[in-house]
Formats: structure tokens, C-alpha cells, sequence
């Protein structure tokens, strides 16, 4: 797996990151949110130095220019519902690409320390040959990426696969890139050391869906 972690190199992505942890910035839902969509902006852009390009002739007032532009066909899908603010900035640089939005929950059975991931809602276009951006701010143990991708299977295989997260642990890092292709690409601005007993990064921010959307009853 091609792993780019964009928050080793300094830049103004280390204000946004800082901003989401902070006990006190974060309850600003509104302020999280737009945290969440701009680090979608950077991650789009730097993802999209991987793609391929083709040269197009544009008219301009005064003359032709050529212009090498995208040459994916992009499908964007992103996880509900803390994965909206995220789409949302992805979509902001990849205003053509073609979108997917799947739901997966953890359903704690019996111990808060076990839990299974449940996929629901699913609407999809086609896949195949395409290039697909699965999307969730928060990769832990990367139950949920694996989830989310084989839900997708039936709709095609891609061409190729662009991971895009926020924060997430060594340990899903590590899980996703021995349950995903070599070829996968994960783009991802910070990475934390640990996750605790219940499946949480340490530190990580919190719950992102909670931050973003307000607290939910069921668990």
C-alpha cells in the first residue's frame, strides 16, 4: 500500500488538525465541520498530483492554451454520517466525479470491547474501471474501511482505490494494508500510536460524528 501522510511535512493542515483535537475549539460544530471539509480540500489536491492527465486545447479571449487536466473517472463515496463534511471537501476539487454514500455502524453486542460493523444504507454507481475515493475521517481499527469496500464488490472492480481519512491509529493502519491491494493509495493527515480498550484513537479527537452532528441516543 502507497501510505502518504500528509501532516509529516509542516503546513497549514497542522492549524485544522489542532483546531479538531482542542477540547474547547472542537465543540464549535459549525468550526469542526469546516475543519473537516478543508483538510478534505488538501487531501483532494495532494491526491491529485497521482492521477492521470491529458492535454486539452481551451479558447481563450485571446488565443488558444493547452491545459493538462484530470483524466480519472471518479467515483467519491464516503462513509455516513461523519464522512459528509469530508465528502463534501472532496467534492469541492472534484466537482464532476460520480458519488456513493454507504452507512457502517459499530454494534457492540455485549462488551463495550467487542463489536461488530453493520452496513445498511447503500447507493452506488457503477465501479467499474473507475477510479474509487472511499472516504471516513477516522480510521481505528479499520473494521469499517474493509466493511465498506467489500459492500461495494457488486458494483464493479475499480480501477483504482484512493483511501482518504483524518486521524487514524498505526494498528488500522496496519490493518488495512494487509487486507487491501498494494496498488491502494491511503491518504491521511495525521497518524496516532494507539487505540484504547474500547477501539478509540489515542489521542484522536473524540467521536467525529458526535463533533460534527450532535450527540446520538443509540450506541
Amino acid at each position: 500500500m502507497h501510505i502518504h501522510h500528509l501532516s509529516e511535512q509542516n503546513s497549514v493542515l497542522n492549524t485544522f488538525l489542532s483546531e479538531m483535537r482542542n477540547i474547547d475549539i472542537q465543540k464549535d460544530s459549525m468550526r469542526f465541520r469546516r475543519n473537516i471539509e478543508r483538510i478534505g480540500e488538501i487531501l483532494g489536491y495532494e491526491m491529485s498530483k497521482s492521477f492521470n492527465f491529458k492535454a486539452s486545447t481551451i479558447q481563450t479571449p485571446l488565443g488558444d492554451c493547452v491545459i493538462n487536466e484530470i483524466d480519472n473517472n471518479i467515483v467519491l463515496c464516503s462513509i455516513l454520517r461523519a464522512g459528509v463534511p469530508l465528502h463534501n471537501g472532496l467534492l469541492n476539487y472534484f466537482d464532476t466525479a460520480e458519488n456513493a454514500f454507504i452507512s457502517a455502524y459499530r454494534h457492540h453486542k455485549h462488551e463495550p470491547e467487542s463489536f461488530e460493523i453493520i452496513v445498511e444504507y447503500l447507493a452506488c454507481p457503477s465501479l467499474e474501471n473507475k477510479t474509487l475515493i472511499l472516504a471516513d475521517p477516522m480510521l481505528a481499527t479499520g473494521q469499517s474501511m474493509l466493511a465498506t469496500f467489500e459492500a461495494l464488490q457488486p458494483f464493479g472492480t475499480p480501477k483504482e482505490v484512493h483511501l482518504a481519512c483524518i486521524i487514524g491509529a498505526q494498528e488500522g493502519v496496519d490493518f488495512i494494508e494487509n487486507h487491501f491491494d498494494k496498488n491502494t493509495h491511503l491518504w491521511i493527515a495525521a497518524i496516532d500510536k494507539k487505540l484504547n480498550d474500547k477501539g478509540y484513537i489515542i489521542p484522536g479527537l473524540g467521536d467525529a460524528g458526535d463533533l460534527a452532528f450532535g450527540a446520538k441516543l443509540q450506541q
